[in-house]
């Protein structure tokens, strides 16, 4: 069967470029949107029709504000629309394990690479509990102080030097000759990550390198969101190829963009999943303005469940938008959202 692309636009909300430690914003959302130009268009009239909007762009957070809007939207896309939520702590703690304990590919943080998730589950759980919330923090914080390495030209030895100072620290309260596979024991196997470590942050002066950017969430939710559309497409109508058209964001560059074509590629056995990714301006877009507006309902309801603030009636109008995939750590919440099992990067132990 001869390859039919078929365009999904896509929008993000909650992006905080690398300061994913903001106690204000825990979580980005990456919508996306499987509708042409003329029906999204009518969506938008709809908006500024029913709900009497006369601005140039009907933005998120004036949807939050009109809750007939936010469940008008839910309900209407349904079938159209997909959600991948990013829970960004817990993101910082996969990207710690990967890069530091395993190989730091761009599938890393996704469905594809799953190996070390179950120890990336174990910190997050435990280490807030075991060490103290401030202690856990804090050694977050000085992970993702080494990995800014943004118009840096040089390795930042002296955040590399914190980094393990805190891990020591940490390990210093806890006891010894514990299994590999307990907090004690990741921690371990951390303190012995410098020459990877080392490793990784010189290919990362490279911009072209094979080696992901490690602050970037958008990057997985890129590839779980092609791979999603390019598997139900081919399922729903013999599509097998999708291209993106995303909203400006300057995390996708076109090198970046063509590491995620090439992982999906192959593990693909027919064409190519994603055959490209096109920036637009949301306002000239009316497919863009509708990922926009989901995500933004996404992340207002995500939030308000991971700190137990569940409204039922729009946590059950997300739930058919939500990816199984999505980087979210949080056992109970997720059973919420989903109304289902435990998502499958939470492991039962």
């Amino acid at each position: 069967m001869q390859t039919r692309p078929l365009e999904i636009a896509c929008d993000e909300s909650g992006f905080t470029g690398t300061n994913l430690l903001d106690p204000t914003s825990p979580v980005i959302t990456h919508a996306s949107v499987h509708l042409d130009r003329p029906a999204a268009a009518e969506y938008v009239a709809l908006v500024r029709a029913r709900f009497r909007h006369t601005g140039t762009e009907y933005k998120a957070t004036q949807m939050l504000r009109q809750r007939p809007v936010l469940e008008w939207l839910l309900g209407s896309l349904r079938g159209v629309g997909h959600v991948h939520l990013t829970d960004k702590p817990f993101f910082i703690t996969c990207r710690i394990v990967d890069f530091l304990l395993g190989e730091p590919t761009y599938a890393a943080g996704t469905s594809l690479a799953t190996q070390l998730r179950p120890a990336a589950v174990t910190l997050y759980r435990d280490g807030p509990v075991v060490l103290g919330e401030r202690r856990w923090r804090a050694f977050l914080a000085t992970f993702v102080k080494v990995m800014r390495t943004k118009r840096r030209q040089v390795i930042d030895a002296a955040a590399v030097e914190e980094f393990y100072a805190t891990l020591a620290d940490l390990r210093s309260t806890l006891p010894n000759h514990q299994e590999s596979d307990s907090l004690q024991g990741i921690l371990g196997r951390l303190s012995n990550s410098r020459p990877q470590l080392e490793e990784v942050l010189t290919l990362l002066l490279d911009d072209r390198s094979s080696v992901p950017p490690a602050l970037e969430p958008l990057l997985p939710a890129l590839l779980e969101t092609a791979h999603h559309w390019s598997k139900a497409l081919h399922w729903s109508e013999g599509v097998c190829s999708v291209a993106i058209v995303h909203d400006e964001q300057s995390a996708l560059t076109r090198h970046r963009v063509a590491q995620v074509q090439a992982i999906l590629t192959a593990v693909s056995t027919g064409p190519p999943p994603l055959l490209s990714v096109t920036m637009t301006d949301s306002r000239t877009d009316p497919r863009v303005q509708l990922a926009d507006l989901l995500a933004g309902a996404a992340r207002h309801i995500a939030v308000a469940e991971l700190h137990s603030r569940s409204d039922p009636a729009l946590t059950e109008l997300l739930r058919p938008y939500l990816s199984h995939n999505s980087l979210w750590p949080d056992a109970p919440s997720w059973q919420r959202l989903t109304g289902g099992p435990q998502i499958r990067s939470v492991t039962s132990r």
